[in-house]
Formats: C-alpha cells, structure tokens, sequence
C-alpha cells in the first residue's frame, strides 16, 4: 500500500515535468496490469484455488521497463530533462517493487492456503482501569456519558409511567423508548420510523394469526419462518427486525399464555409510547456534546499529524529507516475521530453546513498528509548524499502543526489575521529547488568527466530523490495550510487564514518547480539536439 502512495506521487509529479518521449500511456497499462493480477490472487484466495493466478511475468510491465530504459539513455545524452528521467526512473522502481510483492504473494496462494481454528486469545488490557475511565467520562461529560445517562433517564421514567397505570407488557414500551434513542437527533428518528412503521404492519399480521386460534404445531412453524426472517435480515435494515420480530414475540407470548387479537393492539400502542418518550428524551435532554469536544480532536489530530512528520524528517536525515507503523496508525485514527464526529453533526436536527464542510475539507487534507509523508519516506530510505533543505522544511512543517493544535485547543488564544502558513517556507523551497538545480549540474558533470552512465552514483542516488520529492513537499506544504485553515475555522470562523486557504487551492494548475532555471538549460539539455528532438520548438511566436 505504501509503495501504491509512493507511486502515485511520483506519477503526479512527472506530469507536472515530464519527459518529452511518451510515457504515460504504456505507465497507465502497466498499472492496470498490476490491479488486473492483484484481482486475480483476491479471486485465487477467495475459491481456495480454483480461479486462475496469471502469470508471473506482464507485457505491460516489461514496456514500462523498456520505455524508462530508452527514455533514461536519452536523458545521458543530453536529449531528455535529467529531472524528467530521474522521475520516471522513479516510477519503473515502484512498478518492480510492486510487481515483485505481488510474485511473493501469488507463490504462498499457489502453495495452498489452509484455514484452521487458533486458540483464543483475550484481549489487550487497556492502559487504563474501568473505573478511571468512569470517572474521566463523567468529569467530562463526554458524548458516551452523556447518551448513556439519557438512556437511564429515559429507561426510568418509562418504566415508571408503566408501574404507575399497572399496564400490561409495559416492558414493551421501556424496550422501545431504550432502544429506539440514539446519540444524534437524526439516527433517533430513524429508528423510531422503523420501529413504529415495522411493529405495526407486523403486529397487525400477528393480530391475523392469532384471530385464527392457532393449534401448537402451526405456532410453532410460524415462529421458526419469522424468527429466519428476523435474524437473517436484521442486519439489511431495522424495519426488517420489527416487521418479523413482531409476530415471533407474538406467538411466542401466545405459546405460553394465551393471547388474542386485542394483545397485538396493545402492543402497537405501547410502541407508539415508547417512540413519543424517546422523541422527547431526544429533544428536551442535554446535547451529545460532539461540537464542545471538537477542538481537543481537532487538536489531537493536529499533534499526531505533526508527529508523523517529524518522523519523515527523521526518515530524510538517515535517522530512522523507516516511517514508524505507530505513528501512521495515530494520525489515521486521529482524522478518523474527526470524520466520525462530522458524520454524528450532520444528523443534528439542525446541522451546521458550514462546520461540516470545514470537517470534511480537514479530514481530506489530512489523510493527503499522511499520503505526501508515506511518499517522502519511501523516496528517501536510500542513503543519499546531501538532502538539502529539506529536513528543515519538514522540521518547520511540524512546528507550524503544533502551533495550531496549541491554539485550537484554546480558541480564545488564536491570535487574528498573521502569516498564513501558504506564505511562509517560501525561501527553505527556493533553497531546495536551488539544491535541485545544484545536483543537476553536478550530474551532468559527473557525466562529461567519464563516470560511467550505468553506475548508481552518490549524485545520482540524491538526484532520483530530490527530483520526486520536491512535487511532494510542495503538495504537503498547502495540504498542512489546507489541515490547519480548516481546523481554525471549525473552530474559530472569525479567525481563518487570511487566504481563505481551501481544499481546492491543494491542487493547483501550474507545475511545479523543477529546480532547472532558464541559465541552466544548457546544462540539463544538449541544445544542438533540441531541434532534432523537438521540432515544435522551433516555431516562431505564432
């Protein structure tokens, strides 16, 4: 999956500067090759062999790896883009990595795979006893406290109207009133239209059955056919259950004491009952607290965020050799809390659009976050050189990140207007395309001085990272303005960045600096095989 992030960036990356020799099309086959033979091995495990493998080798992927080659010989004599070939260079070595996982993977399925029962295994202990959980819940009066104790009261105060009037089967009206109500106004109504929709055309089938009087064996038969349709569709849609599980509970309660018709009435009444106290529970108890608790997620997804990138950082200065898998699934998990409260805000009876979009806009820039950092990591495992600037860029990256979940957490100590984090690292990027450039030059003299082309050199190794990661920091830049814009209005409206910083504004139009200015041209490219090479650039102004 990894290396899939890795080789989208660097495919968006070469757009922006590609070669002049036709790439993209044999690259777009290769990588459907690749998902057409990742299909195949689903469809091999999922029969337990019976569906074909394919084949280890692929056409497509062997073009890809002729094409690159020609294009890279290109790029040594001058008539290609040194930047250009180190990005598709870059391409070809995801395209094999990927190509050679899926070869190990589709051994082990050729080999058999053979399911068998483990033992079981009890869970992790969490870190921290039930009872402190308890008592940190209700100190903060968090969503899950507060939906549990509505469900109390509600349970309660039904229970007590069906002891005060000595009504018959008033559990059915506690069940449904508990049952029915759920943490956002939206869900609530939902189900008590299933409910109270499915409890009445079932109890009125019911009422059918037991105005017929029944013998044991056929109550019994009726109570194996709507109990399968009860537990089998549960799961497709609540109305399902209600609809088959009124008659089950029904002929159950007829098959110990007798009932009549006149009890499947009662029993659509009370859910009636049942749905009005949870309505009102719904609507007259205290708020689920989602929107109070959104800046100390917004904030957590913030530091995790900046945590993962100072890991990349470290991943670049040779500190660590990989992107820890801890730190990937915090900042996962971090956006996913995000996207969940969003997903619970626009079920509120009166949900805020603007607050959700900002949410949406948050949770979709920082999944790119973590996408741009995977691809960093995986570009830059190979020792190199001389990184240039770029640690310090991600470094700053990191700085601003918790800068903003520092003031997210206390709104009120955002301070207004400032430099928005698209204006700032302007001059750590000019340093890294000047370090580009520099390692351009120095290949290209690397070359005329007689080091063999074929020779995976120092300037060479820096060269192939540089050229695929500068795209990506220039994406990871606007996608963290775009993280902490969102954040600070979901939060604070009246404080946004000054640039009204959008998820749109993540992808711009113009390309991205390759790092070759217009007085290098002449080192990155023989001009005397430019119009051979190029004839539309010998064309005039018109």
């Amino acid at each position: 999956m990894h290396e899939a992030v890795t080789l989208e960036a660097v495919v968006e990356a070469t757009r922006n500067s590609p070669p002049d020799r036709e790439w993209e099309l044999d690259t777009h086959i290769a990588i459907s090759a690749l998902a057409a033979r990742l299909r195949l091995l689903s469809g091999a495990v999922a029969t337990a062999g019976d569906a074909p493998l394919g084949g280890e080798e692929s056409a497509a992927v062997r073009r890809v790896v002729r094409q690159t080659e020609a294009i890279r010989r290109a790029g040594l004599a001058g008539d290609e883009d040194l930047v250009a070939v180190a990005l598709i260079g870059q391409i070809r070595r995801s395209i094999d990595r990927i190509s050679g996982e899926m070869n190990t993977a589709r051994r082990l399925v050729a080999g058999g795979l053979r399911l068998k029962v483990g033992a079981p295994r009890l869970p992790d202990p969490h870190p921290m006893s039930a009872s402190a959980r308890i008592g940190r819940a209700v100190r903060n009066r968090t969503p899950k406290f507060r939906q549990v104790a509505r469900v109390l009261v509600t349970a309660v105060v039904s229970m007590a109207l069906a002891a005060a009037f000595a009504i018959p089967h008033g559990q059915w009206m506690t069940i449904t009133a508990m049952l029915s109500l759920r943490d956002t106004y939206g869900e609530t109504v939902d189900r008590l239209v299933q409910r109270v929709g499915g409890t009445a055309a079932g109890s009125a089938v019911a009422a059918l059955l037991l105005a017929l009087a029944p013998g044991h064996l056929t109550i019994i038969l009726v109570i194996f056919v709507f109990g399968l349709g009860a537990f089998a569709l549960r799961s497709v849609n609540f109305t399902y259950w209600a609809l088959f599980g009124s008659p089950l509970f029904l002929m159950l309660l007829s098959f110990s004491t007798p009932s009549g018709w006149a009890t499947a009435g009662e029993r659509i009444g009370l859910t009636v009952a049942g749905t009005v106290i949870a309505f009102l529970a719904v609507r007259l108890l205290w708020p689920t607290g989602h929107v109070e608790r959104l800046p100390v997620q917004l904030g957590r997804m913030l530091g995790v965020h900046a945590e993962l990138v100072r890991a990349a950082a470290a991943v670049v200065d040779g500190e660590l050799p990989s992107l820890p898998h801890e730190k990937v699934v915090a900042a996962e998990e971090g956006a996913l809390a995000v996207a969940r409260t969003r997903d619970r805000l626009e079920l509120e009876r009166v949900p805020d659009t603007e607050l959700i979009d900002a949410l949406l806009t948050a949770v979709r820039a920082a999944h790119r976050v973590r996408d741009r950092l995977i691809a960093v990591a995986r570009m830059a495992r190979e020792e190199a050189v001389d990184t240039g600037p770029l640690p310090e860029i991600l470094d700053r990256l990191a700085d601003q990140l918790e800068e903003a979940a520092e003031g997210i957490e206390d709104p009120e100590e955002i301070p207004p207007g400032g430099p928005s984090p698209m204006e700032e690292l302007e001059e750590e990027l000019a340093a890294l395309d000047a370090h580009l450039t520099r390692l351009t030059k120095r290949r290209r003299a690397e070359i005329k001085s007689g080091v063999d082309r074929e020779e995976y050199t120092p300037i060479r190794r820096a060269l192939l990272q540089a050229s695929g990661i500068r795209h990506t920091v220039g994406s990871l830049r606007r996608d963290v303005a775009t993280v902490i814009g969102s954040c600070v209005n979901a939060v604070a409206p009246d404080l946004g960045p000054a640039d009204g910083t959008t998820e749109t504004e993540s992808e711009p139009d113009e390309p991205e600096p390759t790092g070759i200015t217009p007085d290098d041209s002449e080192l990155a490219r023989d001009p005397e095989s430019t119009p051979k090479n190029n004839p539309g650039q010998e064309k005039g102004p018109g």
